[in-house]
């Protein structure tokens, strides 16, 4: 048994405090959004981390012998088992970006996960990381970026017309940093426009498509960050970033059989980000397995003197090792002991997904170190986490674009809708929305936690909106072969227990190791020449926004 985690010890009050400061930094227009004033708070200059992040990159447990059936096809490996092969001398950055960029030469016209390729760039970049140190397990991994990261001189728009000739002249911080470990940038990836919902054009024609269902529009892939998923899941990049707000990481990962981690708010820098709210914009990654989602946080994370979200917090513990299974007598067991808080009704029902969580926590409980606890939501759960207080977000993304809002608002497409609705939310009603969700924030870390470590959950809007860190990782799959997910709440700045019960648990399945099947002919076909556009209105958006 190694140490308990930061979660043991965090004052709770002191982030309680912090989430009341960042609620007065949003009234005060700490965040920009337009190209105009997007260049005013400048790249990430010095970067004071940038050793120690390099050094947790390339400890042992960041390299994992590849399976059998990973070393025939590259594109099936995961970062941790592409690294193992590249530090072997038995794969280069350069095979590895070809594979890449060949799946998505044949079958991204059927995924549409891309809304732009950097094959040239990606293939200088893998051709160089050959020549270059050697910086730990993101050495010479191609990933997939959310097109609302700044990438330098690359078009970068938000999926939205307000964007659409936006070319950034920096790298978003966290970018910058897993470039920094020697990551390959493949190409910007779809999105819901303005990181609203699922993945479609900005007038709300459906792109992106799930890739465990690539015949079917209509299978929700999973939004805001659409296109990241489905290029991971289809095997087009290792793995990828994108944002939530509302659900944008965990949605699309339980979609599309990912492990998706969404950290506490500050944990990574949104500097570079283009805005959706202040106080619960959290970029994170999009993963095949915990250890991957461990690898890529830990070169994205880290304090940047151009966010004062991510200034001041507890240091960045060891996320990889924490997603290594701890074997005792040749048995999982956890790394630390940890109460598994179960909502009430959460297996209830006879539903595909009912009997996956059944079978879930059964296994979880197997699992030496687990205890499953039934929790109950705190008082007025239902009316602090509903629609009238979640919606006290809206300001925070219509203010910046208040310019647009009063010129021009077919700049905003078909996501107008929500972006008005924070406009014309009254003052009196945002200052009691930041009431309320300090009295969640008081009664989750008071109430819930005192009776668990980390907890189910079956809506991601309440730690979205609190900022807690989530995990979302696959569980099963319905009888129509769609993945089924779940997702795992923790306490403030408590990745590395999140991520240490969803290794144990990855280690006793196979889920997250599946992987769909290529798309048909016939339907790439189709594709091409698509017989019919699928649309969202301006009501459907409204309705499904983050």
């Amino acid at each position: 048994m190694t140490a308990e985690p930061l979660d043991r010890s965090i004052d709770r009050r002191v982030f309680l405090a912090r989430a009341a400061a960042l609620a007065i930094a949003s009234a005060a227009g700490a965040t920009v959004a337009s190209p105009s004033l997007a260049l005013a708070a400048g790249p990430l200059s010095v970067d004071p981390g940038a050793g120690t992040r390099n050094r947790a990159l390339d400890q042992p447990n960041a390299y994992t012998r590849p399976r059998p059936e990973a070393v025939a096809d590259p594109t099936e490996l995961t970062i941790a088992e592409a690294a193992w092969l590249i530090r072997a001398n038995k794969l280069t950055p350069e095979q590895l970006v070809e594979a890449y960029l060949a799946r998505i030469s044949t079958y991204d016209g059927t995924y549409q996960a891309f809304n732009l390729v950097l094959a040239e760039a990606a293939t200088a970049a893998a051709r160089a990381a050959v020549r270059a140190p050697r910086l730990g397990a993101l050495h010479g991994i191609p990933l997939a970026i959310k097109d609302n990261y700044y990438t330098e001189g690359v078009l970068t728009t938000a999926n939205s017309f307000l964007f659409k000739d936006f070319v950034p002249p920096y790298d978003a911080t966290a970018v910058a940093r897993l470039k920094a470990g020697g990551a390959i940038v493949l190409g910007k990836t779809q999105m819901g426009p303005l990181a609203t919902t699922r993945a479609t054009t900005p007038a709300g024609v459906i792109t992106t498509v799930n890739a465990w269902t690539p015949t079917n529009r209509n299978t929700d892939p999973g939004g805001s960050s659409t296109g990241t998923a489905t290029a991971v899941a289809g095997r087009m990049a290792t793995s990828g970033i994108g944002t939530q707000t509302g659900g944008s990481i965990t949605a699309p990962s339980n979609a599309q059989n990912l492990t998706g981690l969404k950290p506490t708010m500050g944990r990574v820098s949104a500097t570079g980000v283009i805005p959706l709210s202040y106080t619960r914009d959290h970029p994170g990654p999009l993963a095949r397995d915990a250890k991957d989602a461990a690898i890529m946080l830990t070169a994205m994370a880290g304090e940047d003197p151009a966010d004062p979200r991510s200034q001041g917090l507890p240091d960045v513990p060891d996320l990889i090792d924490a997603a290594t299974p701890v074997y005792q007598r040749n048995r999982v067991r956890l790394r630390w002991n940890t109460r598994i808080g179960v909502l009430p009704g959460f297996t209830n029902g006879t539903s595909a997904t009912a009997a996956a969580r059944q079978a879930y926590l059964a296994q979880l409980a197997e699992i030496p170190g687990v205890t499953l606890v039934d929790v109950s939501l705190p008082d007025g759960w239902s009316q602090l986490t509903g629609s009238t207080f979640n919606n006290i977000r809206l300001p925070e993304r219509s203010e910046p674009f208040m310019p647009y809002l009063r010129t021009d608002l077919r700049g905003f497409g078909v996501s107008v809708t929500s972006w008005l609705q924070g406009a014309l939310l009254g003052g009196n009603e945002f200052l009691t929305g930041q009431r309320a969700k300090l009295l969640l924030m008081e009664r989750v870390l008071n109430d819930l936690f005192d009776v668990c470590d980390v907890v189910v959950q079956t809506d991601p809007v309440p730690f979205d909106i609190l900022g807690l860190p989530e995990i979302a990782f696959p569980i099963g799959f319905s009888a129509a072969g769609v993945p089924i997910g779940t997702i795992l709440g923790g306490l403030p700045y408590a990745e590395d227990r999140l991520l240490s019960v969803v290794a144990a648990y990855q280690a006793t399945t196979d889920w997250h190791l599946r992987r769909p099947a290529d798309p048909p002919a016939a339907a790439r076909m189709r594709a091409e020449a698509p017989a019919e556009a699928l649309r969202l209105t301006a009501e459907q958006v409204a309705e499904l926004t983050q």
